[in-house]
């Protein structure tokens, strides 16, 4: 397996150097044949898709994993048109950073480039197949994807797509590969190929995301587990505040962006908790709260620090009062995962001190946490939102799959 691995690494490797001298022309021309591709094999990658999905149901896989998993001909249409988005996309490589006439007459620029060979480790979510392949494109490296034994049928059906439409449109088709996720020690020896590959991406679970940082020898950006949390300042417009607590938390439960936490200002509390408890329960959402929550319904549910702490993933949320702005921001700096925070008021002060209080990635004001995303954003699809601060934070998008060169021009110039 290693040797496997390895030998994918060395021509992704060759695939990349084509890529880094290909235009941008080409590499969008790629990307639109790959969408096209994939609409093309939507039936063909759907009844892959839903074999893997059995198979996940009749292992006991909870719905809101199996929710991630599942293809339909809607979500294949969404990812490929993330391509034709990408395509429309600026090509990062090439671009001047930044540049100066040196005192000596050295004209410097540094100028982005590709990273190389970057891998991608990931659970379920065969839609990351697709968003991962084509923001490597276009950001001029090849692409080794690592994907979930629970996913491997709809992985494989995607990659084998995208791979004819590359060679259809004169790229090397190993410019995106598959790497096996029967044997786990693929991920392994990919995530230490040091020197074959140049950057490795986690996207998953804490458990994923924490082996992949400890045993990796390939540089990692680290990409989100999402405690995200809601703050309703003693300054919000309550109609404002619940219908963005009930979009962050149900509109779609199983997403890192998903708010797993709800903070309400003392001042507001009367008010805003029986309102926003009914809502929750109304949806099928399980409240885990302090005492002014379970004050205003029985069936709200003590909470824990755990709870508190969690990325729940399903209808649940935990909830607290606060005293202050302050309180709010020291309760997420000690339980957030540092993905996404939204504050609703309608004070700037107020949410001024929050956006400068907090220490995530993102920070909303009135707005939901479902807008951390790097389609959303307009980066066109993205390929993980990174809580680490090191070289990328938040969505990342095309530029942060590129690196720079320095590149310096002289006439004659000697030290």
């Amino acid at each position: 397996m290693k040797e496997l691995v390895h030998d994918a690494a060395r021509r992704a490797r060759t695939a990349a150097a084509t890529l880094a001298l290909t235009t941008r022309a080409d590499k969008d021309a790629a990307l639109h044949a790959m969408a096209d591709a994939l609409v093309a094999a939507t039936d063909a990658i759907v009844a892959a898709n839903d074999v893997d999905v059995e198979t996940a149901r009749a292992a006991g896989t909870g719905e809101n994993v199996v929710d991630r998993l599942r293809l339909d001909a809607s979500r294949v249409a969404a990812f490929a048109q993330g391509l034709r988005d990408v395509a429309g996309l600026p090509d990062p490589v090439g671009e001047v950073v930044r540049g100066s006439t040196l005192a000596n007459g050295l004209r410097m620029q540094q100028v982005r480039v590709p990273m190389g060979v970057i891998g991608m480790i990931y659970e379920g979510r065969p839609n990351v197949t697709a968003d991962a392949a084509g923001i490597c494109l276009k950001a001029g490296s090849a692409a080794l994807l690592r994907g979930s034994a629970s996913a491997a049928r709809s992985n494989a059906a995607i990659v084998d797509v995208m791979r004819g439409a590359l060679e259809h449109a004169g790229l090397p088709a190993d410019c995106v590969q598959q790497i096996p996720a029967d044997d786990r020690s693929s991920a392994t020896h990919l995530m230490q190929a040091r020197g074959l590959v140049d950057l490795v991406i986690p996207r998953g679970g804490a458990g994923l995301i924490q082996a992949v940082v400890e045993q990796s020898t390939v540089p990692v950006i680290e990409t989100g587990v999402g405690n995200c949390h809601v703050y309703v300042d003693a300054d919000a417009d309550l109609d404002m505040a619940l219908a963005i607590v009930m979009n962050a938390k149900t509109h779609r439960t199983s997403v890192c962006n998903a708010a797993e936490s709800l903070l309400v200002h003392r001042d507001v509390a009367a008010d805003f908790v029986p309102r926003v408890v009914r809502a929750l329960h109304e949806a099928g959402v399980t409240v885990h709260g302090d005492e002014t929550f379970r004050a205003a319904d029985p069936a709200v549910v003590a909470a824990t620090d755990d709870d508190h702490a969690a990325e729940y993933l399903s209808l649940d949320i935990s909830a607290r009062v606060v005293e202050s702005l302050d309180d709010a921001v020291a309760h997420i700096r000690r339980f957030s995962s540092g993905h996404t925070e939204a504050i609703v008021t309608s004070s700037l002060a107020a949410s001024t001190r929050f956006t400068r209080g907090v220490d995530s990635a993102a920070v909303m004001v009135n707005a939901s946490t479902r807008f951390t995303d790097g389609g959303e954003l307009g980066f066109g699809a993205e390929i993980g939102i990174s809580t680490q601060k090191l070289h990328a934070r938040g969505p990342m998008g095309l530029t942060e799959m590129t690196t720079t060169t320095y590149v310096v021009t002289g006439d004659g110039h000697v030290r």
